[in-house]
């Protein structure tokens, strides 16, 4: 019996997904009143500083949990079309422009992080991928992936996920074609520029349904396996801030009337080792707070999109100059988007 229900997702793949669909919709459902009785049956005030932190942990957890589950399962699946060697022959051979909005849209839906960008940028260059069109990806594939557009989605809602993915897509987009107008590749490491070139041919993987299933399983036990602690620390860390942090105490040094705010929300993310999983919960708390939407998204940007940690990696095929450049770009992009939405919203 258990090794036929371990087959199941194999012998029958489309009445699996269905199957699992149903049993993720009513977990989804139980949240609220399940969060709820555990406070109540706990020997604390629910309207006191610990039992609103209570709450706010055992509700947001297998929410976040549940929703990234659930989408990095059907990403796994679109993944699986989008190999390395795929996404490379996408890309090459394209003019510029029509190539970086391809490149960012490609970032979306493609399972690569900062711990894979040497890989990717060699391949990407001995494919004749042009440089702007590279950066494109390099800064939508960490920054605009499913993790933090389900984590907003879950905690804010379908309007801040969908200006996230703008405001994600619009930065690589604009990052990637003014580094390709600076024409700088001759600041690339000499032995990447002096790499000889390959074709890039997209591969044939004539994988099934349920070897879609498969690799959604797989990115599962990659990526939730992952994060998971990441995602338990960020919301102890917003539990703290909901329970015990004044109302408004956020907007005297993260509202929209400190100017110097936005910058400083860049300066402290930038050094920051940590992903989406762990940010977002913190952010949905410094907004109750007070914080202002565009600090806060600058904030989240530059955690995200500019980490040392990346730069670092990037170093070993880039020379500093680049890679200066590349930060800068990013960074006055990030800084628009958060003195724009502080002024609009």
């Amino acid at each position: 019996m258990h090794a036929t229900a371990l087959n199941l997702p194999r012998r029958y793949p489309a009445a699996f997904l269905l199957a699992a669909a149903t049993v993720w919709w009513l977990l989804y459902q139980s949240l609220v009143p399940v969060s709820e009785a555990l406070v109540a049956a706990l020997p604390v005030d629910r309207a006191s500083h610990l039992g609103g932190a209570l709450q706010f942990f055992l509700y947001d957890t297998p929410k976040v949990l549940l929703l990234l589950t659930g989408v990095v399962f059907v990403m796994g699946m679109v993944n699986s079309w989008f190999t390395p060697e795929r996404t490379r022959a996408l890309l090459a051979g394209r003019s510029e422009g029509v190539a970086n909005v391809m490149a960012a849209l490609l970032g979306i839906v493609t399972p690569f992080c900062s711990c894979s960008a040497v890989p990717l940028f060699i391949g990407f260059v001995q494919a004749g991928v042009p440089l702007g069109v590279t950066f494109s990806f390099l800064v939508s594939a960490p920054m605009v992936n499913e993790v933090a557009l389900t984590l907003l989605f879950g905690l804010f809602g379908w309007k801040i996920a969908l200006l996230y993915l703008g405001l994600g897509l619009s930065v690589a987009i604009v990052a990637g074609w003014t580094i390709g107008r600076l024409k700088m590749e001759a600041h690339l490491e000499d032995w990447v520029r002096d790499m000889p070139r390959v074709q890039a041919e997209a591969d044939h993987d004539g994988l099934g349904l349920s070897d879609r299933i498969d690799a959604g399983f797989a990115s599962v036990r990659e990526i939730v396996g992952k994060v998971w602690p990441w995602i338990l620390a960020g919301i102890a860390v917003g539990a703290g801030i909901h329970g015990w942090v004044p109302e408004d105490f956020m907007a005297s040094f993260m509202g929209r009337e400190a100017w110097w705010s936005v910058p400083l929300a860049v300066l402290v993310g930038v050094p920051m080792y940590t992903n989406a999983a762990g940010i977002i919960p913190i952010v949905q708390a410094l907004l109750a707070k007070g914080a202002a939407l565009g600090t806060v998204l600058a904030f989240m940007m530059s955690v995200i999109a500019l980490s040392l940690p990346e730069a670092i990696i990037l170093r070993k095929v880039l020379k500093v100059r680049l890679i200066a450049t590349f930060m800068g770009i990013v960074a006055g992009g990030i800084l628009l988007v958060g003195y724009v939405f502080n002024a609009l919203l």
